[in-house]
């Protein structure tokens, strides 16, 4: 139970003890400086704990997101501060030293709780201050001020700033004007009822998967009723996200619950379509694939450029002309807008699907689903090279860890890339993503421009597993380096699309859906990790699922070893298997941190 030490003298009339309380801390009372530190030193090293001077006045919102936010080790707020267990020994120290009476920190700052949080600035210590808005948070010098700091709580409707803080402060069209102005209100409904965020978003994934069989039943009744079910899923989907903003119940189970429960319900939806369909006698599976394999380069693009220049040293506006570009146009508020609608995020793409999926056929819901798409990632992608190439950007080490890790190489190009790194160094700045680029078009194209069985997509793979080794084999810091990752997806992707489709041969499509989307969930599962701060998955993983190389050489070498009925079964088998070790190391390792108390985080991710 976390512990809240109320410092300084009691003040009639106060109600901080109740509202602390409310807040489920345990309140115990220090009459002065020496108190405190012994009243800190006896609350378990497991709980939070948190100093609050008596005198404070504000909301309890205020409070809620000063103290009770699970992300931050440290916080504060005028007159009260906070630590996690992790951050006890931090906060321990700066206690002593106001304690001492060679104490360092400035004694005209007259609430402890401030000098404590002004000791940690001192000592370098990372303390979270949450913006407050309209919220009062202070410690008033006397009567006067106490009244005119209960005047002006009194004046603001905390209900109705806790509620639109819930929102996600940049969303999308659909989602900002469509859903949110009633989602947040279920959000509340939720947590009045004592529902979690982990449940909302369960509901939300049972919900599309009721959506994808009504979807499958391939009558016009049934694709209505898809369509209707998918945006309730998505309004649920938006309703979790509000009600972790909304109670502060933010959790890493959470958070990669969340990511890879939109995954599965937008591949459960486009394969519940194209089982419709098939009920109706059109084929639309290779659309369904591409669909698939398009947003999930689409997401891999934006994942590599945001860690390629997470950290970088040009970050300032002035150093790209097109971002400088891109800031001006915010102040135009419709081009905000149409850019966000352009680029398609959750929302829209969902309102495509939902909307096409009650009122047209399967086959128009997804070629209008890649035509967006498509356009969507010409947009997003032609602005970042040209942010790329006109930035003048040193990036880190830590971001070339994070692109090669986002590669996803295994052995093949392992012990390939460790002969070549002289080879590779002398090559010039825009080599990998060249090299990457080339070796994947020449085993996507032998694929697709060839019979199958023959030979030329396995010499493909070969020719892709050298230049990709070559891509790797020096760090990933160049202007253009981000393009990498990307580009080895559409490759292994692509590869597995054009052989099933000229296999020529019912189910292959299918079996090829399953593993593209066993080997995606692989992939997006290493983006959460990263952005988790858990870094990759370990290599005996990507090892044993043969990394992106691989992958593609084994596939081509069945398409040639295999009939192509055989080929299907195979493909079946190899999605079974990479969904089985993944999703084993995942759930064991997402599970694993929450139990251990990792780090809460809140990603929020894709727009909605």
């Amino acid at each position: 139970m976390p512990t809240a030490i109320l410092t300084g003298p009691p003040v009639p009339g106060s109600s901080i003890e109740s509202e602390l309380r409310s807040l489920g801390f345990d309140v115990r009372p220090a009459s002065g400086t020496a108190d405190t530190e012994t009243l800190l030193a006896r609350v378990p090293a497991a709980d939070r704990v948190a100093v609050v001077d008596a005198r404070l006045v504000g909301h309890r919102h205020a409070l809620r997101l000063g103290l009770t936010d699970p992300r931050f080790p440290l916080a504060a707020i005028p007159g009260a501060v906070t630590a996690q267990p992790a951050a006890r020994r931090a906060l321990t120290r700066a206690m002593a030293r106001e304690n001492s009476a060679s104490g360092g920190t400035a004694l005209d700052v007259d609430s402890l709780a401030d000098r404590i949080a002004a000791a940690l600035d001192a000592d370098g210590a990372d303390v979270h201050r949450p913006e407050l808005g309209t919220l009062v948070a202070a410690v008033p010098a006397g009567p006067q001020a106490r009244n005119e700091a209960r005047q002006a709580v009194a004046a603001v409707d905390e209900e109705a700033v806790r509620l639109k803080s819930a929102v996600k402060a940049r969303d999308g069209f659909v989602t900002t004007f469509f859903v949110s102005p009633y989602s947040r209100h279920l959000a509340r409904w939720c947590a009045g009822r004592g529902l979690t965020p982990n449940q909302v978003t369960t509901a939300s994934l049972g919900t599309a998967l009721v959506a994808a069989g009504c979807a499958a039943t391939g009558t016009r009744a049934g694709y209505v009723a898809a369509g209707v079910l998918l945006v309730g899923s998505f309004v649920l989907d938006c309703a979790d996200g509000q009600l972790a903003r909304y109670s502060l119940q933010y959790s890493t189970l959470g958070a990669w619950l969340d990511a890879t429960f939109d995954r599965a319900k937008e591949y459960a939806f486009y394969a519940g379509l194209a089982l419709g369909a098939a009920r109706g006698g059109d084929d639309v599976w290779a659309l369904a694939l591409g669909a698939m394999v398009l947003q999930a380069c689409r997401h891999v693009v934006d994942f590599s450029f945001s860690e390629a220049n997470a950290d970088s040293t040009a970050v300032a506006i002035g150093t790209s002309p097109t971002a400088a570009l891109s800031h001006r146009l915010d102040d135009v508020g419709w081009t905000v807008w149409l850019r966000r609608v352009i680029v398609l995020p959750i929302g829209e793409r969902w309102a495509i699907i939902a909307v096409l999926t009650a009122v047209a056929t399967p086959r128009i819901t997804f070629c209008a689903l890649l035509i967006a798409c498509a356009f969507a990632a010409a947009y997003t992608t032609a602005g970042r090279l040209l942010r790329s190439l006109t930035r003048r950007a040193t990036r880190t080490d830590r971001a070339a860890r994070a692109l090669a890790d986002l590669a996803d190489s295994g052995p093949l190009a392992e012990a390939a890339a460790r002969r070549l790194g002289t080879t590779a160094r002398r090559l010039p700045a825009l080599a990998a993503p060249g090299l990457a680029l080339l070796g994947g078009g020449a085993v996507v194209a032998a694929a697709a421009l060839t019979g199958f069985g023959g030979p030329w997509p396995v010499a493909g793979a070969l020719v892709y597993a050298a230049a990709s080794a070559l891509a790797v084999a020096r760090p990933l810091t160049g202007a253009l380096d981000w393009l990498v990752p990307p580009f080895f997806r559409a490759a292994e992707y692509g590869t597995v699309l054009a052989l099933a489709a000229k296999s020529d041969v019912n189910g292959a499509l299918p079996a090829a859906f399953g593993l593209v989307a066993a080997v995606a969930y692989h992939h997006y599962d290493t983006v959460y990790r990263i952005r988790g701060g858990a870094g990759a998955p370990p290599r005996w993983l990507v090892r044993t699922v043969g990394g992106h190389e691989g992958r593609t050489l084994v596939i081509t070498v069945l398409a040639v070893l295999l009939t192509a009925s055989q080929f299907k079964v195979a493909l079946t088998a190899c999605a079974v298997a990479v969904a089985l070790v993944v999703l084993a190391e995942s759930i064991r390792f997402w599970v694993a941190a929450h139990r251990a108390g990792a780090p809460a985080v809140h990603d929020e991710g894709e727009p909605a």
